[in-house]
């Protein structure tokens, strides 16, 4: 993208690892998060916690606001203690090594169009070994056979 920076914002279940929400754009915001929020398919006010590093894109007005709004209580990390965030830390590890390691993608919409690819792609076909070797889609769907 003409060698400029792009920043990915991705929202991840803890139930099933599922990334229900994401966004990218040239700026690490709170629009950048707020964009991810407004992709996730699911009733906001289902969603009863929201847990975060310390990052400012996450704490602001705007965010408070959508937390506010749906009722949705926030969670912060501890200061200087990664295990607070390691499902999304694992998270984004996958996402550098398959999606954008020594990738140059050439515009902003290339990089959305790949992004909601690979998306798809994680939630409905890759397996995951902490889910029982299936995807979060088959794993959601597995247990919610179990519980009916």
């Amino acid at each position: 993208m003409n060698s400029k920076w792009n920043y990915v914002c991705l929202l991840v279940d803890l139930f099933n690892r599922e990334i229900i929400g994401y966004s990218a754009g040239p700026y690490k915001d709170a629009n950048l998060v707020y964009k991810a929020f407004s992709r996730i398919k699911t009733p906001l006010d289902s969603i009863t916690l929201f847990h975060t590093d310390r990052g400012n894109e996450f704490k602001n007005k705007l965010i408070d606001e959508v937390l506010d709004t749906f009722k949705i209580k926030r969670s912060l990390s501890k200061k200087g203690c990664p295990y607070d965030n390691a499902v999304a830390e694992a998270t984004f590890k996958i996402f550098k090594t398959e999606f954008a390691k020594n990738y140059h993608f050439d515009s902003l919409e290339e990089l959305d169009i790949k992004l909601f690819d690979y998306i798809n792609w994680f939630n409905n076909i890759r397996i995951h070994s902490t889910l029982g070797y299936l995807s979060p889609k088959q794993f959601r769907e597995y247990n919610l056979k179990k519980t009916v």
